[in-house]
């Protein structure tokens, strides 16, 4: 089968596709073959060795399709099986292995193609406003990047508990996604200072309850000033590099604020991810929440894939369709 490897970190240009055997389940674990595979921030990092891993290596974690095999043990799942999973194993592949704890059953009506947009990043956006800072009716939030995967899902979930919401884009294409996504006050940060053009609806006096960043390094101060005392800054990404060290007695002297860096995985334990996905797709399959889909690629322009990702010029789901 054909499968996206690298054999050393760095840029786009390290990604290849090989021919390699087809991986055989081992205990506890599905084999998938894939419908379609979602791009993710993770990847760029496993890629480029921000996030260290043994080489080679086959990118992609999330994913959709249809089980072909299962290990010993498996008895929540099987052959035939249409499933999503956001911790797949070589998920840029025709077929990839996924541990059957973190695999989940798409009800009827949602494809593959919805299934690999909604994995990682649905299930994302679901903990972050359910668990890491849970979203209450008037609270208010600023939402980075409002027109990509997470944020879209994010501003979706926020207006639907009620929420007032703020998003940053960068372009005035993405502005208008993000309004269409349900954004109270969308902000171009190419044009304005998002800080600043927060503080004018919020006041000097005013402060967010909640700032869920994904972009990090270049984000991270700006939006740090603009919570309010006992405010929550949940740094989930960092698309635009990784926020440096900092003194925590600005914690203090913000009003004892909380920063706290999430991760996925530490909220879909099993159990708890199975009840977080049910509600997902749930929401999803009635149309309580939509899926966007901004570019689907094919495996071999898995790069060109990563250069889109990178150079944030997406909306949407960035999909790999093998």
């Amino acid at each position: 089968m054909r499968a996206v490897q690298i054999n050393e970190t760095g840029g786009p240009e390290v990604m290849q596709v090989v021919e390699v055997p087809i991986p055989e389940p081992g205990p506890g674990q599905v084999r998938i073959e894939v419908g379609a595979a979602g791009l993710n921030f993770i990847d760029t990092y496993h890629r480029s060795g921000i996030y260290s891993i043994d080489l080679p290596f086959t990118l992609g974690k999330e994913v959709a399709g249809k089980v072909t095999a299962a290990g010993d043990g498996v008895d929540s799942l099987a052959v035939g099986d249409r499933v999503m999973t956001p911790w797949g194993n070589g998920g840029y592949a025709d077929q990839c292995l996924a541990d059957a704890n973190f695999v989940y059953k798409l009800p009827d009506g949602v494809d593959f193609e919805t299934g690999a947009a909604a994995a990682l990043q649905g299930l994302t956006a679901h903990y972050l406003v359910t668990s890491t800072y849970r979203l209450e009716a008037g609270d208010q939030c600023l939402i980075h990047a409002g027109a990509g995967g997470v944020g879209g899902l994010l501003i979706q979930l926020a207006k639907n508990i009620g929420a007032e919401v703020f998003a940053t884009v960068g372009t005035a294409e993405k502005a208008e996604i993000a309004k269409t996504f349900g954004a109270d006050h969308v902000i171009n940060y190419s044009e304005e200072d998002f800080a600043e053009a927060v503080r004018r609806v919020i006041g000097e006096d005013g402060g967010l309850n909640v700032v869920y960043d994904g972009v990090g390094k270049s984000t991270f101060d700006g939006g740090l000033g603009l919570l309010r005392p006992r405010g929550t800054f949940v740094l989930f990404g960092g698309a635009s590099g990784q926020v440096p060290p900092f003194d925590l007695q600005r914690l203090n002297a913000g009003g004892s604020l909380f920063v706290t860096r999430p991760s996925l995985g530490h909220h879909i334990q099993p159990g708890e991810g199975h009840e977080r996905a049910a509600e997902l797709l749930g929401w999803i399959a009635n149309g309580d929440l939509k899926i966007s889909i901004g570019a689907r690629f094919p495996l071999e322009q898995a790069a060109d894939a990563h250069m889109a990702l990178e150079g944030r010029t997406t909306t949407g789901k960035v999909l790999l369709l093998p």
